[in-house]
């Protein structure tokens, strides 16, 4: 392990990094941290944690008023294969930060992945998915969709082993797949009811 240096950790921080060891750079970055955290009653804790850094990144939901349908992406999971599920996840589209805006991003992975162009997106809030281990923060944006704005057909790209298929939706169907389990990634439905709740609140 390597010492970190003092100026990474604030003095008045309620933790102390005392070292950190990186244990992989072979897709992202897993390191482990020791530190000192300060409980409640004022005493100190020695801990050690891993941490996994992947960046930030951006997802969409894409939905149709008139229509009353979403767009929405199918595609395999390696992680929920391993965790007793066949692996294929039904997600709203999205795409890690790297070095762009999250508009930037967002609009560029839509029309990777569902072949649409975006125009007008809708910040809704940021949140982490998984703080008990990952880094990763997603910003979560909804955006208006017509048939005319779709430019191609989506898939995502070979070469980063993306194999996307494209779904759209009926947006009553959509919260129902919810309900039966059909539809298990958190980012999706944690849109899929915000859309819900927006629509409740201004009579779509």
């Amino acid at each position: 392990m390597t010492p970190l240096s003092k100026d990474l950790t604030m003095d008045n921080s309620p933790v102390r990094i005392t070292a950190e060891e990186t244990l992989s750079d072979n897709w992202y970055i897993l390191k482990k941290y020791s530190f000192d955290l300060r409980r409640r009653d004022g005493s100190w804790q020695a801990q050690t944690r891993e941490v996994y850094d992947r960046g930030n990144g951006a997802t969409i939901l894409l939905y149709n008023r008139e229509q009353r349908t979403v767009l929405l992406i199918r595609q395999f999971r390696m992680p929920t294969f391993v965790n007793d599920y066949p692996g294929y996840l039904i997600e709203t589209a999205a795409g890690l930060l790297d070095n762009a805006s999250p508009e930037e991003r967002i609009r560029l992975e839509a029309e990777e992945e569902t072949g649409y162009r975006v125009g007008q997106v809708e910040k809704v809030y940021a949140a982490f998915m998984s703080p008990g281990s990952v880094t990763e923060r997603i910003h979560f944006f909804i955006g208006e969709y017509q048939p005319g704005d779709r430019m191609g057909d989506g898939g995502g790209l070979e070469e980063e082993g993306e194999d996307i298929e494209v779904l759209e939706l009926g947006f009553e169907q959509a919260l129902a797949m919810v309900q039966a389990g059909e539809i298990v990634d958190g980012k999706t439905i944690l849109l899929l009811q915000h859309l819900e709740l927006r629509m409740l609140k201004e009579g779509w």
